[in-house]
């Protein structure tokens, strides 16, 4: 992105007025630290459990059939594996097996950005074995009471079948019987731009029975063989690959797993934080960036704001490769360094945004910017109101994906020592070094 950013190291008046408030060193150093979890269900060969969990569906692959397989944009760990052994598994059964994006309005509402946010996932014809097909174009297979046209990806359509895989797992948006998985990967994935506009466009507070009824009428065409539902642990783990016959996609079956997911995830092990420090952003990482689970911010009109964790204001540092530019939900952070603006591709971040209605358009405005990590995370500091930098409650994490790896500053150690569920993992150190930049998690 462009537009007049000065780059670090150059003049920038709000980062000398932030560094003049309090003398070099005067923010507390942060501590490595990790949440013990206990009886954490870990699946060791997400391979074979998905070739076993297929098999209810033999009888219905028919010889010679062109069966059209999802592959999403978001960054699950097994993705590829999971992929490529739902390919075997029916070419062994005698099919043609191919893999459809099924992303909504990501990679910027073209097949060829589908197809470069695949392969920075890992997803490709040499990984999974099997050709990639991709279009925006789509086939209207009816509308829902309220007149919304339910769109269908052209290529699944044309398929003998189509076989879901998505994880499953709290949505970012809204709560309900129907989130994120496999009926949203049916109904708002495979209904490309079009779809994921149409359904976005009645708002987040509808958007769970606008999901539920799009996908019923989309299996209503009789191509829907099934899904394979990924459930991941609080490591990011598969925890356990699991089949939903079409009847229970978007209904009962697939509402117990969601359930199940839920007590899954893994959380901030603090209620209350002035800062959170967030070294990654991205859509591999979550629907919204940032995964507004673990922030406790939805920031969605209509739809109540989390209980906890409560946390003054966040900065977040990078956007992740394999968001090929898409920073939809960069509105939840507070400040941002200058650096980031150079990742960003608005035209693919607001395509995706705008698709995603008054939330996603809202969450997607640019945060304050400052000079470099040191300036943007003292930014932060001072937007906390914290006025006894010992007492600042800050933690640092990787991503969304991992709060259970964090560091703290002493304010929270205290707290460390006398839990049983957090350990000490290393030794202090400073937040950011001499050039403003943030210290690596290996350092000392």
């Amino acid at each position: 992105m462009s537009g007049g950013v000065p780059s670090a190291g150059g003049p920038w008046g709000p980062f000398e007025a932030i560094r003049g408030l309090r003398p070099a060193g005067a923010l507390p150093q942060v501590t490595p630290i990790r949440s013990l979890l206990h009886d954490v269900p870990t699946e060791q060969d997400p391979y074979s459990a998905a070739q076993a969990a297929l098999a209810p569906l033999a009888a219905a692959i028919k010889p010679g059939a062109r069966i059209a397989v999802t592959a999403g944009s978001r960054g699950i760990h097994d993705l590829v594996t999971v992929v490529r052994a739902t390919v075997d598994w029916l070419r062994t059964a005698g099919a043609e097996p191919f893999v459809v994006p099924a992303m909504g309005s990501h990679g910027g509402a073209t097949a060829e950005g589908q197809r470069e946010m695949l392969a920075g996932l890992g997803v490709t014809p040499e990984s999974v074995g099997c050709p990639i097909e991709a279009t925006m174009e789509t086939v209207v297979l009816g509308n829902l009471p309220d007149g919304t046209p339910v769109h269908h990806d052209a290529l699944a359509a044309k398929a003998d079948g189509v076989l879901l895989i998505n994880r499953v797992k709290p949505h970012t948006d809204f709560h309900g019987p129907v989130e994120s998985g496999l009926g949203k990967i049916l109904a708002i994935g495979l209904g490309n731009h079009q779809g994921a506009a149409a359904l976005h466009a009645g708002g987040i507070p509808l958007l769970g029975s606008s999901i539920e009824a799009a996908a019923r009428m989309v299996i209503a065409s009789g191509k829907i063989l099934g899904g394979l539902a990924i459930l991941e642990n609080a490591y990011e783990q598969t925890a356990a690959v699991a089949l939903v016959g079409a009847e229970g996609i978007a209904g009962v079956a697939e509402n117990a797993l969601l359930a199940r997911a839920g007590s899954l995830m893994a959380r901030l092990p603090f209620d209350s934080l002035d800062v959170l420090v967030v070294d990654e952003m991205g859509k591999d990482k979550s629907g919204t960036g940032m995964d507004t689970n673990v922030l406790g911010r939805c920031w969605v009109h209509g739809i109540p704001e989390f209980e906890s964790p409560s946390i003054a204001a966040v900065s977040v540092h990078r956007l992740s490769e394999a968001s090929h530019g898409n920073a939809s939900g960069l509105g939840l952070a507070d400040v941002i360094p200058a650096s980031m603006l150079e990742q960003i591709d608005l035209r693919a971040s607001y395509v995706n945004a705008l698709t995603s209605g008054s939330g996603g358009a809202r969450r997607s405005r640019l945060p304050m910017v400052l000079e470099d990590d040191a300036a943007a995370v003292l930014g932060a500091v001072t937007m906390s109101g914290r006025r006894d930098w010992s007492e600042l409650r800050l933690a640092r994490i990787k991503d969304t994906l991992s709060p259970n790896e964090l560091m703290v500053t002493p304010a929270l150690l205290a707290e460390v020592v006398d839990r049983f569920d957090l350990e000490i993992t290393g030794t202090a150190r400073e937040l950011t070094d001499a050039t403003g930049s943030l210290t690596g998690w290996g350092e000392r």
